[in-house]
């Protein structure tokens, strides 16, 4: 550590994480999706009132998949850096990337089933 601890040094650290947030935000169609989902997914947590423990495994899906996304952006636009042009390996990092959100998002369906679908037979 070359310099001293500055709390101004680490609240401006916070300015540049919710920059980053908001450009993911702006530039990326997906994000949409994810923000909507995410939205829907709490109203209806909060409408059918699951337990602190279930909401807790939903903040972490919800973080799980928006991390995701955030990682496949960072790496999409790295490999844009580096080469426009079709490049096999490209390609494949980018599909990898992709991949795990798609996974994370399936995970996170997955787990909307286990918490909702009980609860929402139960109401019929």
């Amino acid at each position: 550590m070359s310099q001293p601890f500055s709390t101004r040094q680490r609240l401006r650290s916070f300015v540049y994480a919710f920059a980053g947030l908001r450009a993911v935000l702006r530039t990326e169609h997906n994000t949409w999706i994810h923000l909507a989902f995410t939205i829907i997914v709490a109203v209806l947590a909060a409408l059918l009132r699951i337990s602190s423990v279930e909401w807790m495994v939903l903040l972490i899906v919800f973080a799980q998949v928006w991390i995701a996304e955030i990682f496949n952006t960072v790496f999409e636009k790295l490999a844009d850096l580096y080469t426009r042009d079709q490049h096999p390996q490209i390609k494949i990092i980018k599909d990898m990337a992709a991949g795990a959100v798609l996974l994370s998002a399936i995970a996170a369906f997955l787990v909307g089933c286990v918490i909702f679908l009980p609860k929402i037979f139960a109401l019929l």
